[in-house]
């Protein structure tokens, strides 16, 4: 079995279709990317032992003494530790593994992440039988929080040395992937549940054993799907860009990862993330409470502040909201494609100078556009906001990849996300806590995020500096050529398909119908979760 696993199993020969392993990681993408979209567990988790009504814990009933009582139900800010614990352990993991990655090759990653993930939910199942909530704390926190990890990145440097002359749009349709799991997740686990309800079950743990199992049959078609070319490959007819010609600062030479961590611009790029990534983070998760506090009753046709409404009225505007998170995920979505594609022509640099140029602008607009009560502004905005935020992440691979070359870019990149993870504290905190803060100084609701958008300007006027501050290398930083040869003998590279061992002979040309076939089994989730999500988007504009 380990040989199967091996990287030079799966080295590619002559005639082999680069476009079979963008599907083959977006087979992985769209699976782990559930964690986006695991709140929609919440609610029925809140009482799975009540089923109907929650039944709540007592105040001597601490957080630890929830990881392990069986009488009472979870609190949804207890669960909610498992999206937090997904994101921290995606960054941690992926800079702790993201080395062996490397000279382990993507299938062997995405056979692990796989087993992580999926293996996560399963013991998670468990837990929610038992009523143990450390269970689902170790199995979809941590062990699926390494699975996830280990799968996000699994990709980015295959695709980047499959798509020299497109590396933007190469990494952003399978980062693409990991926005829309949630899109793809998050309403077959609302069927599901529908499905597995009972008198005795809110049909959680079920729903788990069911998407574990449909989850691995993909991770690990496209782990298997995964090919690496041959050391020094080019598409036909394609030659790399002179430097001087180039407005992408590409580099031909590669960087260590173990010397990342001193490089001044590796730090540059990380504030980039960071800053880029907590300005759009934050805004998610308060974008339903947010419009419906702005703009109150008028989402609905009524002269009212959201305070002055009855429960009707209320249960009329989260419908709205809800339609709002919904075209917010799609622009989130679009705009990894779209940006990323953007920058193999304008360059990673410039296109994250557009980032944190028009997002400032769209920011230090939403108050003005609050205040004029014109929803479609505050909207657009948004909308531009989230599709940046997305780009961010998609960019950001193919910008290592021209910084620090393309031979360690996986595990560059996988250090690089522990960004993410302070991020995804940063931010939320941020406008979390500036609510709570103008609530309690008494400013009115439809106010109290205004001052919250002056410091996310704030935060991408920091991006903007460092990412202006990015240069080209210093020659020092790279590996000499002997210590480039041994890092690719240590990763297992050959030169030519005839040194490669693999269980067959001869070339690897596949027919288009194969191609085709690959696409449209991740095509048609993506599609199925497309409509799903216009139909949220559809009670927006009704």
């Amino acid at each position: 079995m380990s040989g199967i696993l091996d990287k030079e199993r799966i080295i590619a020969g002559p005639g082999f279709n680069r476009w079979l392993v963008p599907p083959a990681a977006l087979a992985i993408h769209l699976c782990i990317g559930m964690a986006y979209g695991f709140s929609v567990f919440w609610l029925p988790l809140s009482r799975a032992l009540g089923i109907k009504d929650a039944i709540k814990c007592g105040p001597e009933v601490g957080f630890f003494a929830e990881l392990f009582t069986t009488s009472c139900d979870w609190k949804i800010s207890t669960l909610g530790w498992m999206y937090t614990l997904f994101f921290v352990l995606l960054g941690t993991s992926a800079a702790t593994w993201g080395g062996w990655l490397e000279r382990a090759g993507p299938r062997k990653a995405g056979v692990v992440s796989a087993v992580c993930w999926c293996g996560g939910m399963l013991i998670s199942a468990l837990g929610i039988y038992l009523h143990q909530f450390w269970l689902m704390i170790l199995g979809s926190g941590v062990i699926g929080g390494i699975g996830l990890g280990l799968g996000y990145i699994s990709p980015v440097s295959t695709l980047i040395k499959w798509f020299p002359d497109r590396r933007g749009m190469a990494t952003g349709m399978a980062i693409m992937g990991f926005g829309g799991g949630a899109m793809i997740g998050s309403p077959l686990a609302a069927d599901l549940m529908k499905h597995f309800a009972s008198p005795t079950s809110v049909g959680v743990m079920q729903t788990f054993v069911v998407m574990a199992l449909i989850y691995f049959v993909f991770m690990m078609a496209g782990a298997f799907g995964y090919r690496v070319p041959e050391t020094g490959w080019k598409p036909a007819g394609w030659t790399p860009p002179p430097a001087q010609a180039s407005n992408a600062m590409i580099t031909q030479r590669h960087v260590h990862v173990k010397k990342v961590w001193g490089i001044p611009q590796f730090w540059l790029i990380w504030m980039v993330l960071c800053m880029n990534v907590s300005a759009g983070i934050g805004v998610i998760g308060m974008a339903s409470p947010m419009l419906q506090e702005v703009f109150g009753g008028s989402l609905i046709g009524v002269t009212a502040r959201f305070g002055e409404l009855d429960k009707t009225q209320l249960a009329a505007i989260a419908t709205v909201a809800a339609g709002f998170t919904a075209l917010l995920s799609l622009f989130n979505i679009g705009g990894r494609f779209f940006w990323a594609s953007l920058s193999d022509k304008l360059g990673r640099k410039m296109t994250y100078v557009v980032f944190f140029v028009l997002g400032g602008v769209m920011y230090f607009s939403v108050p003005g556009s609050a205040a004029a009560g014109s929803i479609v502004l505050f909207v657009g905005a948004f909308c531009i906001i989230l599709s940046m935020y997305g780009g961010g992440f998609a960019t950001v691979p193919a910008y290592l990849a021209d910084i620090f070359g393309t031979q360690m870019v996986g595990a560059i990149h996988g250090r690089l996300l522990t960004a993410w993870a302070t991020a995804g504290i940063l931010g939320p905190v941020v406008v979390n806590y500036m609510r709570e803060y103008q609530l309690g100084l008494g400013i009115p609701r439809e106010q109290v995020y205004n001052q919250t958008m002056y410091i996310l300007v704030g935060m991408l006027v920091i991006g903007l500096i460092c990412n202006l501050l990015v240069r080209p290398l210093n020659p020092k930083w790279f590996m000499s050529d002997a210590e480039l040869a041994e890092e690719k003998r240590l990763a297992h590279e050959k030169m030519a398909a005839s040194e490669v061992t693999r269980s067959g002979t001869g070339a690897d040309t596949v027919s288009p119908a194969v191609v085709a076939i690959a696409w449209l089994a991740v095509g048609i989730p993506l599609v199925w979760g497309i409509y799903r999500t216009l139909q949220s988007v559809a009670k927006f504009f009704a």
